[in-house]
């Protein structure tokens, strides 16, 4: 999946008695699939108007993938399953699941079948006496 995207320096109306101009500007940044008509997600961002187009993208995108992390850490590994009150507790629970995560990760970049990767010794071969 590919898309286009247009990057503008906006400053955004709110209905906080603030005239526009005295809004700080902001980046909206407009998302065009390849098979859409027209473009079909806008988000406003506050990164600084000096980064590239490329790394507002880059830096957005990558929201999405912190999402889905914690939404496999929460529902695969448990992380939101800790009931405790202190923060030691906290810190190692947090600790397992992560550790546990990175195992999954590990995991998924080993080839498939498990055995595939490694070679295949002979078998010793008896000798009759």
């Amino acid at each position: 999946m590919s898309s286009r995207f247009a990057l503008r320096r906006v400053q955004v109306a709110h209905e906080d008695g603030i005239p526009i101009e005295q809004h700080p500007p902001v980046w909206l940044l407009m998302e065009w699939p390849d098979d859409e008509p027209k473009p079909t997600k806008f988000a406003l961002t506050t990164l600084p108007a000096r980064m590239t187009n490329k790394e507002i993208v880059r830096r957005f995108k990558e929201r999405y993938r912190t999402e889905k992390v914690y939404e496999e850490l929460k529902g695969e590994l448990g992380l939101d399953h800790f009931e405790g009150r202190r923060f030691r507790g906290w810190h190692h629970h947090v600790t397992v699941a992560l550790s546990c995560y990175a195992f999954v990760v590990a995991e998924r970049t080993r080839p498939f079948p498990p055995s595939a990767a490694r070679p295949r010794r002979p078998r010793a071969l008896a000798l009759a006496a």
